[in-house]
């Protein structure tokens, strides 16, 4: 059921939104600086994209992300639990990306986003973060 105001698309992008905050710190966690830039920058495509589209931040569902980053850092686990988290949310941007240039792709609010850009980039940190995921796994997991 919706919340008061919400539409879809509001939901959807704030969801994505709040996912790219716990994200980016999970790339700062993994002292990443190229990715977590890259990161920060997907984020701020995003929030020009809910500009455009005139969906407000859900400033509550980004606390929650924050928060939720933050108390996982207290569970048992390492690098190997990071690098998942991050690949799943990467996975998680890149279907964002791809639905967005599906169903809003010739929307003129949104002229100058290049999806296919932002699509080819995904596909790049989702293929870095493997290649940590698995160093990450041969010394945790050996």
């Amino acid at each position: 059921m919706l919340g008061f105001g919400e539409s879809p698309l509001s939901i959807y992008l704030n969801d994505h939104l709040a996912g790219s905050t716990a994200g980016l710190e999970l790339a700062r966690r993994l002292h990443d600086d190229s990715l977590a830039e890259e990161i920060e920058e997907d984020r701020e495509t995003l929030m020009d994209v809910m500009r455009r589209l005139d969906v407000d931040r859900d400033e509550l569902r980004l606390a929650i992300a924050w928060g939720a980053e933050k108390a996982l850092r207290l569970k048992p686990g390492g690098h190997l639990h990071d690098a998942e988290a991050l690949s799943l949310g990467v996975e998680g941007k890149l279907v964002l990306w791809v639905a967005l240039r599906h169903a809003r792709g010739d929307d003129p609010r949104l002229e100058g986003i290049d999806f296919d850009a932002l699509i080819a980039r995904a596909r790049s940190q989702r293929e870095r973060i493997e290649q940590e995921r698995l160093r990450a796994a041969e010394q945790e997991l050996a």
